[in-house]
């Protein structure tokens, strides 16, 4: 395809101006770090001596994160948290991430999702996980809470340009929320996006939404092994949401954007770099792609830019973000 540089730079420098509203299942990441020291005496397992803890912001929340390091904070979190230790760390972590968390819905009856880390290393050797522990409400959310986050979402919606629906498939996105949210979008003229793992049908008449190629052939059923069969799902996906466009990702194999009348682009991965870590990465590319619609971009340079920021973050261990300056260095040295 031909990339118009001039232009593609023209939407990079206006990502700094949509408001974006998240609206899905937020939650924590705790990262604890420790140095072993001994096996202990009471079970055959590693004693670690803590050196640190690092809260990074995880799930839904990640792609709020990711948003405000590009447009200086002009994005909100709608999603539900516990009343419990974990809820106030949330909160912080989202204050200094320059996020705003005022629309968060407390719910007694859940846990704040948090998925807990623990490393170690030794002196002669890198840092390794060692076990995770998630602490998470799998259930939906009750029908009195449901109704309090549709509240928030009827007083958010006006005041942002586009919104992302980020289901993790913890709870918060009932069938009524995603109906609900797609439906003010829509009679408000608002970009709307889905990141979703399965059940890809349910979300109607969205903007688009950016699944990645496992998730796209449970969602189609069938194996996805060329371009044809990514064409096919491609309008399958669109046939069946009523989506203006998909943009499917396809890791190594860079991005696939299909829209109507068989208009298909085949997008190959830009900035090749060693990968170190791809966690987290496609909260990155579901954020700025949508921000990059929200300046009024063209679905395929929308994605373009989203595939360059994906190749600056998985240079980075954990959930990274990037910046609208570093995607542009990227755009120089391609």
């Amino acid at each position: 395809m031909f990339i118009n540089k001039e232009l593609l730079i023209s939407y990079i420098k206006k990502l700094n101006e949509p408001r974006v509203l998240v609206v899905g299942d937020l939650a924590i990441d705790e990262m604890i770090y420790g140095d072993a020291e001994r096996i202990s005496r009471e079970a055959p397992v590693l004693i670690l001596l803590h050196s640190k803890t690092d809260l990074i912001l995880g799930a839904a929340s990640n792609a709020a994160h990711n948003v405000s390091t590009l447009n200086n904070g002009k994005v909100s979190v709608i999603g539900v948290c516990g009343d419990d230790f974990q809820a106030t760390q949330m909160r912080e972590t989202f204050e200094k991430a320059n996020v705003n968390c005022g629309y968060l819905v407390v719910d007694p009856s859940r846990k704040t999702t948090t998925k807990t880390r623990i490393s170690g290393s030794i002196t002669t050797s890198i840092t390794q996980q060692i076990v995770r522990i998630d602490r998470q409400t799998k259930e939906f959310l009750s029908p009195e809470i449901e109704e309090e986050v549709l509240k928030q979402i009827e007083r958010a919606i006006p005041e942002h340009d586009a919104i992302i629906l980020s289901n993790y498939h913890i709870g918060t996105l009932t069938p009524k929320i995603i109906q609900e949210t797609i439906r003010l979008a829509n009679q408000q003229n608002k970009i709307i996006v889905v990141d979703a793992q399965k059940d890809l049908e349910i979300y109607k008449n969205v903007t688009s939404m950016t699944p990645n190629l496992p998730d796209t052939q449970k969602s189609v059923g069938f194996e996805i092994e060329n371009e044809k069969d990514l064409k096919r799902a491609g309008d399958k996906l669109l046939s069946d949401t009523n989506a203006s466009s998909v943009l499917i990702t396809c890791g190594a194999d860079g991005m696939f954007v299909a829209r109507s009348n068989k208009n298909y682009t085949k997008i190959p991965v830009f900035n090749k770099s060693e990968v170190f870590d791809v966690t987290g990465a496609g909260d990155t590319v579901t954020a700025v792609y949508t921000l990059a619609l929200a300046t009024g971009a063209d679905p395929c340079y929308a994605a373009i830019i989203g595939n360059i920021a994906a190749s600056i973050v998985v240079r980075q261990f954990g959930c990274a973000t990037t910046t609208v300056d570093e995607i542009l260095e990227a755009v120089e040295n391609l």
